[in-house]
C-alpha cells in the first residue's frame, strides 16, 4: 500500500523559516504530483478492469472444451500434405519462371565432369 495519498499530498502543510522555499512554488509541484497520482491511479484502475475481464474471457473459454476441440480441427492440415505443396509450386515455378529456368539449366555444371 501506498504511503501517499492525493489527498495527504493536498493536506500537507510545511513549516516556512527565514530563507525557506517559496509555498507558492510548493504548492504549484504539490498540484502537479497530485494531477500525477490521480492519472496513475486511473490507469491502475482500468489495466484491472481490463485484468479482471481477461480472467473472466479466459475461465469461459476454459469452460468451453468444445470449443477448443473445434479450433484444433478447423486448424489441423487438410489432407494436402507437403509433397503436395512442392510439386504445386514447382509447377507454379516451371509456368512463371518456365523461360528463364531452362535458359539458366545448360550454364549449369553436370554431375558427369
Amino acid at each position: 500500500m501506498r504511503k501517499l495519498t492525493q489527498r495527504k499530498i493536498l493536506d500537507k502543510v510545511f513549516d516556512t523559516k527565514f530563507k525557506g522555499y517559496n509555498p507558492e512554488e510548493v504548492d504549484q509541484f504539490l498540484d502537479i504530483i497530485i494531477r500525477d497520482y490521480r492519472s496513475y491511479d486511473e490507469e491502475i484502475e482500468k489495466l484491472r478492469e481490463e485484468n479482471e475481464r481477461l480472467i473472466k474471457k479466459l475461465e469461459a473459454v476454459d469452460e468451453e472444451p468444445a470449443v477448443k476441440e473445434q479450433t484444433i480441427v478447423a486448424s489441423a492440415p487438410s489432407s494436402v500434405t507437403n509433397f503436395d505443396v512442392l510439386k504445386r509450386l514447382s509447377n507454379l515455378e516451371r509456368e512463371v519462371f518456365g523461360s528463364k529456368l531452362e535458359e539458366e539449366s545448360p550454364a549449369q555444371p553436370s554431375d558427369d565432369q
